[in-house]
């Protein structure tokens, strides 16, 4: 009989589940991120008369090999292959953090989805639940696909709180704020409004151009003159947003939900101060490309026009002309397989270099290499970033928090990285 806990305790989210086993079989099985309790009717006496049997079995072995020559065992010494000639074994799914899509002698992708996204609500929910401070969940909505994401998380947090506390319905447990810059396009502010709608959860539309214009004026200021970099100007945005999700979250008495993914975040690609800012971080252990695969999901699942419309558009933050993340950083999928090979599977960069031909095969290798030595950088410059992160909800074996996975110092030289 095995049993487990279930629900979220700061950032660990207990699955829940149980089994009940009879000589090899499972005979039941308890459903998983539920509390509760189930039982079934299993047959002791079976069990004994089992054991009788394999007894005999066993004294039947030892009687035979005293009495016969054991079996013989073949050494070889022939030469083996030389390392360098053997690939990097590819997984079935082209992904490290997904199993294949209609492998029939495993869970289904589909099935795995649901229950990851359900175990990010449930964190969210007991988080929520259990602390008693908050009044509501509020959500920075971008049209992107982590806010996207994030506010679907919370929804159905909302629903599973709604339930908990027998109310009719969700709505008003969470609040999403829209705060568009010249920057914003169309494609997303749709997004956001169409999801909105759809999940009946208030968008509040708050611009923050004026603002942007005068904190660029006061910077060049403190500048004697000078003008901020573009790099500054993209922060000052970001920034914006998070000190007046803050002031209403302060007033409000809300739970504000950071939302950014693992893949960002391990490259330093988000803003201290800006988009890293948030009370929870709801999807900080799920790489870009989960994220997408979870989008893909749920849009398919509930029919959702908003998700459809995220999913339209190119990632990227949206704090420049035309600006794409992939185009600044990487494609994702190359920089989720090098996120596993060198935080999960400790791989050299040299020899994530060797793996990643045979999972990029139509990549040029120079290329390939590139983007290793990119990701390794920035990677290695990053980690002062992680440690000012809120805390994240815990839900795969891949983390970048320091408490429970990767404990990396923030201060490190390359020199072994660079000989």
């Amino acid at each position: 009989v095995y049993v487990n806990a279930v629900g979220a305790q700061d950032g660990l989210v207990y699955d829940g589940g149980g089994y009940v086993f009879q000589n090899g079989r499972l005979e039941h099985e308890a459903p998983r991120l539920r509390a509760g309790h189930t039982s079934c009717t299993v047959d002791l006496d079976r069990t004994l008369r089992l054991r009788a049997e394999n007894t005999t079995w066993r004294m039947d072995c030892e009687e035979f090999l005293e009495e016969h020559l054991p079996v013989p065992t073949i050494a070889s010494s022939g030469t083996v292959a030389d390392s360098t000639d053997l690939q990097y074994p590819r997984p079935a799914s082209d992904s490290f953090f997904l199993p294949p899509a209609g492998d029939p002698a495993r869970r289904s992708r589909a099935s795995v989805l649901d229950e990851l996204f359900e175990a990010l609500a449930l964190g969210v929910k007991d988080y929520y639940s259990k602390t008693g401070a908050f009044t509501c969940l509020g959500i920075a909505l971008s049209g992107g696909r982590d806010s996207m994401l994030t506010l679907l998380v919370a929804w159905r947090a909302a629903e599973l709180i709604a339930e908990e506390r027998n109310l009719d319905s969700p709505t008003g447990l969470v609040q999403a704020f829209y705060m568009p810059s010249r920057y914003s396009t169309a494609g997303t502010r749709g997004a956001a409004a169409t999801i909105c709608d759809e999940l009946d959860i208030e968008l509040r539309v708050v611009p923050i151009d004026e603002a942007f214009e005068r904190e660029t004026e006061a910077t060049r200021e403190m500048l004697a003159g000078e003008d901020p970099t573009p790099l500054t100007r993209q922060n000052i945005q970001a920034r914006l947003r998070a000190q007046r999700m803050w002031n209403w979250a302060n007033t409000s008495g809300a739970l504000f939900l950071q939302t950014g993914d693992m893949s960002e975040r391990a490259v330093g690609y988000t803003t201290i101060g800006g988009d890293l800012e948030g009370a929870l971080s709801v999807i900080a252990n799920i790489p870009k490309t989960v994220v997408t695969a979870l989008l893909e999901r749920l849009g398919e699942a509930h029919d959702l026009r908003g998700v459809r419309e995220t999913l339209a558009t190119a990632p990227g933050p949206e704090l420049d002309a035309e600006q794409e993340a992939e185009a600044e950083l990487m494609p994702f999928d190359v920089l989720d397989s090098c996120l596993w090979l060198y935080a999960g599977e400790k791989l050299a960069p040299d020899e994530i270099i060797h793996a990643l031909p045979t999972l990029f095969p139509d990549v040029e290798v120079e290329q390939l290499q590139a983007w290793v030595d990119r990701f390794t950088k920035l990677f290695s410059r990053s980690i002062y970033k992680w440690v000012q992160a809120p805390l994240s909800l815990h839900v795969g074996s891949l983390d970048l928090d320091r408490e429970r996975a990767l404990q990396l110092p923030v201060v490190q030289s390359r020199e072994w990285q660079d000989d």
